[in-house]
């Protein structure tokens, strides 16, 4: 039998409330960010890195630099890539119109990519020891002209740093010690009624954004709406982060609101270590910033994390309808938790731009943490279509595209062929749930386990056990768990699972009730008596096979469909699942 995808049910439901809502304001984005990781080698070097600017279109990344090669203290170097999707280029340093023996750092550049706006320090021809230059250029393939000082009113006898271009080109964002502020450097900003005019005197931005610690690397997002920044590298450092000098944003309603009390970016992003100079891409969805967190090339390397934008509105783990009827009550409103389009800072607006963005991930399940679907025709790699834990193929086993329970399944002999991950969870820190559909199979055999682990200890190497989370009783085949059984003993079903037919077989762990329980084709069939939990694992997991690969373990037949969830479902969800 064969199981039907959701993709129509998806497709009419969209259309439904697309419908609504276009038959019918301003609001602000709200999106979150994945696990950031260092830019590479290509990039980043023992020497310091740290991202100044990018193009709109993303494919030119501008950082400063003190490795060899440069003309001065620290240069800017650029590299470029020809599409988003390619890798980038090795660095070029920008040359003697932009560089000099002096330092150049932060920088900017206009959305059309023709004005680079740049600081430096002690640079002959400034107004004081930090000032901001600019550079033009005719074209996107044409070299940068020889730099100018941007004079006053942007720059004054005080240190001017940090500059920031609106979008249209109409608000100058700067940081400044200049008298008139709230602490050591501030933000300020200068403005101007057309591109021909001059600036206006900077305003600062006063004691809702700024502190009496130092406030720096200000960047402006398209929208005009958000601004991002952070501290300097040295103290005193803003109080409420989670180390040294963190990242923060600040948002305002419509362009001539004020900016709200800023928040910060949180722990994925900001370490206990130093972050700074956040710079946004928002055509593909990435924040840049420099970081001297371990495991990196060098002291300060750049690293990127991508931009999520936040569509499970309710926080009930699926994207589902109840989220389409929250943006429908609120569409036209000024409401921030809906403006996620487009991508990924929104516009301003809860329109169709916010309604196109909820429904590429209508239906995702957020509880769900690894779900290998083994509907691969060929190759060596099981493929998660969660959160990227992808499983490698060892042995021979066969990618069986037509006879899986949903789509395809992977076929595995019995002897030596199974399926092995990296880690996923520690059953002792949360609840979960993990369920898979299997075919065939001879008692003693394991459909899923999470492997034994060998850590150095003190007085030695020493086992970190891993248990059977789904197997087959060595007597006749039933249903069985050895989750924690190395002190509570293994929870065993009545119900046989070898059979030959397709069974969908169930593994959910409470962690606060302290219970296993087993399910068979949506059913629960047994559960813990008394408790069990404790009991700690780091290994990752074997599909096919048992903790630790031995001869009787390894599973003959097909297993489909394998999924981890990060909580105990409910009976309901797990009777949906076997459908």
């Amino acid at each position: 039998m064969k199981l039907l995808n959701g993709y129509r049910i998806r497709f009419v439901l969209v259309g439904f409330v697309a419908s609504i809502v276009l038959s019918g304001g301003n609001a602000r984005a709200d999106f979150t960010f994945g696990e950031p990781t260092d830019l590479g080698p290509t990039v980043n070097t023992p020497y310091v890195e740290f991202p100044s600017c990018i193009s709109a279109d993303g494919l030119e990344l501008y950082f400063s630099s003190d490795r060899p090669g440069g003309l001065g203290g620290r240069d800017l170097w650029a590299i470029t890539r020809k599409t988003r999707e390619d890798s980038w280029d090795a660095p070029v340093n920008l040359g003697p119109t932009i560089n000099s023996s002096a330092i150049e750092d932060c920088s900017c550049m206009s959305a059309d990519g023709l004005e680079l706006y740049f600081d430096a320090w002690q640079r002959p021809g400034g107004q004081g020891a930090w000032d901001i230059w600019v550079s033009r250029r005719q074209t996107r393939n044409d070299p940068w002209s020889a730099a100018v000082n941007l004079g006053p009113p942007i720059n004054s006898s005080s240190w001017d740093q940090s500059p920031s271009i609106s979008a249209d080109g109409l608000e100058f964002y700067f940081c400044s010690s200049r008298p008139g502020g709230q602490g050591t450097d501030d933000l300020w900003v200068a403005k101007r009624a057309t591109k021909n005019d001059p600036w206006g005197e900077p305003v600062n931005l006063g004691a809702t954004v700024n502190s009496s610690a130092h406030e720096s690397g200000a960047k402006i997002a398209l929208n005009s709406l958000l601004l991002f920044f952070s501290g300097d590298t040295i103290s005193p450092y803003r109080p409420g982060g989670f180390g040294l000098s963190d990242i923060w944003m600040t948002r305002r309603v419509m362009r001539d609101n004020v900016w709200s009390k800023p928040v910060n970016l949180g722990p994925l992003v900001n370490s206990p270590f130093q972050e700074y100079g956040p710079v946004i891409s928002e055509e593909d969805s990435t924040l840049f910033f420099m970081s001297t967190r371990p495991g990196g090339s060098g002291n300060d390397d750049i690293y990127q994390a991508p931009i999520i934008p936040i569509v499970d509105f309710n926080g009930d783990g699926i994207v589902d309808s109840a989220d389409m009827c929250i943006m429908v009550d609120h569409w036209g409103e000024n409401y921030s938790l809906c403006d996620i389009g487009p991508t990924p800072l929104g516009d301003g607006i809860v329109d169709v731009q916010d309604l196109i963005v909820i429904a590429e991930h209508l239906f995702e399940d957020y509880r769900l943490i690894a779900h290998w679907k083994l509907d691969e025709e060929e190759g060596n790699i099981a493929h998660d279509n969660a959160n990227g834990h992808d499983g490698t193929i060892h042995g021979e086993p066969v990618w069986e595209y037509e006879e899986g329970m949903i789509d395809g399944a992977l076929l595995l002999d019995g002897i030596d062929d199974y399926v092995q991950t990296d880690f996923i969870l520690n059953p002792v820190e949360c609840s979960f749930s993990v369920f898979a559909w299997l075919k065939g199979g001879v008692p003693g055999q394991v459909i899923i386990s999470q492997a034994d682990v060998t850590i150095d200890t003190p007085v030695g190497p020493s086992t970190n056990p891993g248990s059977t989370w789904l197997g087959a009783n060595l007597s006749d085949g039933r249903l069985i768990t050895g989750l924690m059984d190395t002190f509570f003993g293994p929870l065993e079903s009545e119900s046989i699972i070898t059979d030959g037919q397709w069974r969908h077989i169930g593994l959910v762990y409470d962690f606060i009730a302290m219970k296993r329980r087993l399910y068979i084709d949506g059913a629960e069939v047994v559960v813990d008596a008394g408790y069990a939990g404790g009991v700690q694992s780091s290994g990752g997991l074997y599909i096919g096979a048992g903790q630790n690969l031995g001869t009787g373990t390894f599973f003959s037949g097909l297993i489909d469909d394998v999924r981890i969830y990060n909580v105990a479902l409910t009976a309901e969800e797990i009777a949906a699942l076997a459908q």
